[in-house]
This record gives structure tokens, C-alpha cells and sequence, in this order.
């Protein structure tokens, strides 16, 4: 009897236990799924790249890229019949902006700007075939800037850079400044790596090589400057539609090194030379310059700078607007000491925006004598 309760009791305890596990169980499975957000659609798959392959590298993409241009180009042929007008086309790439900073930067250098228009010209007439369907080999625009310092070649640098942009040239409008210290290394594998960064800097727009000739250095069987000069070629040469070369650095010392760098030469399709700024286009250099400032000149100190640049244009050294930016710089300081090194008089406000004979030649009192002498 005893055991048969026990017996009982047992199989009640055990059913009792499986039903309240099962309802656990059921509670657990009910909670997570409320928990689980819905999906509407499966995630698309993402298409893989074969094994071995890489992704498309900056320049890659930028060919991509003028492909798919050149493609929607085609899409909108004009008809045979149509015409154009260079006024419509000037505006719709919004250069004239460019070349009124041009003029507004630089005094004079008349060929130097006729041969930006004429380039502009080139590019505008080859959109403008484009859209005709008149395909024609990109013309090349590596560039050679020869003059001595100081007569706007990386003003003139900066413009074309712009303007190669907004004519469709280049996919974009900076500029990188390097030197032979920025590409040549010092010390064998140290060269190509870093005039790789360089141009990659570079890429979509243009490289400006300022004092050129310092990469080759004759008779030095250890310099590296031959392999970054190895390196431009294939670059020039290979990367034209995503980069633009600009060498630059006085014409005598450029002959010499396009003379040694045969292949260089050749790759440069413009030259454009800086000539040396004449006696009234400094003063009107000089005269802008202040202009900005919010100076003068009093017509004494006007005749005054005139000698001094006289003179300096004489020197070794002269560096054409660079000397003039520097000496004005020095006669604001002059200028200043003067007004204020007189405690109690009061000046004006055209005190303080007007230069005196005094304040430009104050360091050379034999050449203020022949100011007031003459």
C-alpha cells in the first residue's frame, strides 16, 4: 500500500515538473521572438571582387569617372546644323573670373598672358568639337615657366591650375609646390617613396617645380635627383589626363637641364618666359601693393622709390616684385617708428597711411641726398 502511494506520488511529481518546463520554455521562445526586429527583404548581397583583385585606385577612378563623361557627352550630340558662340562657352565655364584676377595680380607680362588665353582658346574650341562629336587626341599641357624671382610664376601657376579645372582639363583646381628637398631623399630607397607621395598629393591637378635643374646634379654619382627625374618621365607621360607638370626656374640654367634631360624636354609641350619687370611696372607693382594696405606714397616718396629701385635694379639679387613687396614691408616699419617715436603730436589719419621720402631710404642717406638734390 505504502508503495504503490509512493509509486503514484512519484509520477504526479514528475508530470507536475515536465508541464512547468515546457510552459518555461514556451514563456523563453515567446520573449525572444517579440524581441526580434522584423525584417521586410533580405540585405542584397554584396558583390565580390574576384580573389587576387584590388580596388580601383585614385586614378582609376578618375578615368572612371571622365568615361562616364564622355559617355553622357555623346548622349548630347548637337545636331550637324547647330551653332555656338565662344561668348556662350566662355561663360558657361565662368573663366573670364580667372583671367581678371590674372590681370588684377600682375602687372604687365603681356606674352605670358597672351599665352594663357591662347590655351584657354585650345581647351574651349575642344569642348566645343566635343559636343559635335569631333573627338580629337588631348592635347598635352606640361609647362615650362623660365624668369628670374619674383615675376609671378606661382601666381601665374595658381591661375592655370584654376583655369584647367573649369575647362573640363583637369578634375581638380589645386596646386602642389615642391622643391628638390620635397622629392629627392638621402639615402638609397628613400627617393621613390617619397616623390610618389608627391605626385599623389598631386594627382587631379598640377605639380610645380620650382628651380627644376637643382634635380639633376652633374658629376654626383650618389645624388638620387636621376630617379625622381626617372620617375617624372613615366608619370608625365602616363598620368597626362589626371596630372599637370609644371617646370620652373631661371631660362639659362632650364636650357642646360633640358639639354642633359633630352626626354624631359620633350614632354614639356608651353613654354612660357617671365621676363624682367621694367622700372614703371615695378613702381605700379608697388603702387598695388600699397593700395591694399591702405597706403601711399606722397609724390616726394614716389620719386624717392623710383631711385631706390634704380639703384637696386643694379644689385645681384634683385628679385623684381619680391624686392619691392620686401622693401615696402621695411618702409612701413620705418614709417611706424617715425609716428610713433613722436609721443605727443597728434597725427591724422592720413598720417597714418602716408609714406615719406624718409621712410624709404632711411638706411642709405647718401641715396635720400640725391632725392632732394635733383
Amino acid at each position: 500500500m505504502n508503495l504503490g502511494n509512493a509509486l503514484l506520488t512519484s509520477v504526479f511529481v514528475a508530470a507536475f515538473i515536465g508541464v512547468l518546463a515546457m510552459g518555461v520554455i514556451g514563456l523563453r521562445s515567446t520573449a525572444q521572438s517579440n524581441d526580434k526586429p522584423a525584417r521586410t527583404r533580405p540585405k542584397p548581397l554584396r558583390k565580390k571582387r574576384r580573389a587576387g583583385t584590388a580596388p580601383p585606385r585614385r586614378g582609376q577612378q578618375r578615368k572612371r569617372g571622365r568615361r562616364g563623361r564622355n559617355r553622357d557627352q555623346r548622349a548630347d550630340l548637337l545636331p550637324p546644323d547647330a551653332t555656338i558662340s565662344f561668348a556662350d562657352e566662355r561663360e558657361a565655364a565662368d573663366i573670364d573670373e580667372v583671367f581678371t584676377a590674372l590681370d588684377d595680380d600682375l602687372i604687365g607680362l603681356v606674352p605670358v598672358k597672351k599665352k594663357v588665353h591662347e590655351i584657354a582658346a585650345l581647351l574651349l574650341v575642344d569642348q566645343a568639337r566635343r559636343r559635335f562629336g569631333l573627338e580629337a587626341a588631348r592635347p598635352n599641357m606640361h609647362m615650362c615657366f623660365t624668369g628670374p624671382p619674383g615675376t609671378g610664376k606661382t601666381t601665374v601657376a595658381l591661375r592655370m591650375a584654376d583655369l584647367l579645372h573649369r575647362l573640363g582639363y583637369l578634375d581638380e583646381g589645386h596646386l602642389v609646390h615642391a622643391m628638390r628637398d620635397d622629392l629627392v631623399g638621402q639615402y638609397v630607397g628613400h627617393t621613390a617613396p617619397r616623390t610618389k607621395r608627391v605626385l599623389e598629393k598631386a594627382m587631379g591637378g598640377v605639380l610645380f617645380i620650382d628651380e627644376a635643374y637643382y634635380l639633376y646634379r652633374a658629376g654626383d654619382s650618389l645624388d638620387y635627383g636621376q630617379e625622381v627625374i626617372d620617375i617624372l618621365l613615366q608619370v608625365m607621360e602616363n598620368e597626362r589626363e589626371n596630372l599637370v607638370v609644371i617646370l620652373a626656374g631661371y631660362k639659362d640654367r632650364m636650357d642646360e637641364f633640358f639639354g642633359v634631360n633630352p626626354g624631359m624636354s620633350s614632354r614639356i609641350a608651353h613654354h612660357l618666359d617671365f621676363a624682367a619687370y621694367e622700372l614703371d611696372e615695378l613702381t605700379a607693382i608697388g603702387q598695388l601693393m600699397l593700395d591694399l594696405s591702405r597706403y601711399y606714397l606722397s609724390e616726394p616718396a614716389e620719386q624717392a622709390f623710383r631711385n631706390y629701385l634704380t639703384q637696386r635694379m643694379r644689385q645681384p639679387r634683385f628679385a623684381n616684385a619680391r624686392s619691392v613687396r620686401n622693401e615696402l614691408e621695411r618702409a612701413r616699419l620705418r614709417h611706424a617708428h617715425r609716428l610713433a617715436s613722436d609721443l605727443h603730436r597728434h597725427w591724422t589719419r592720413d598720417d597714418l597711411m602716408r609714406l615719406e621720402p624718409e621712410d624709404i631710404f632711411a638706411d642709405d642717406p647718401e641715396l635720400l641726398l640725391e632725392q632732394f638734390q635733383s
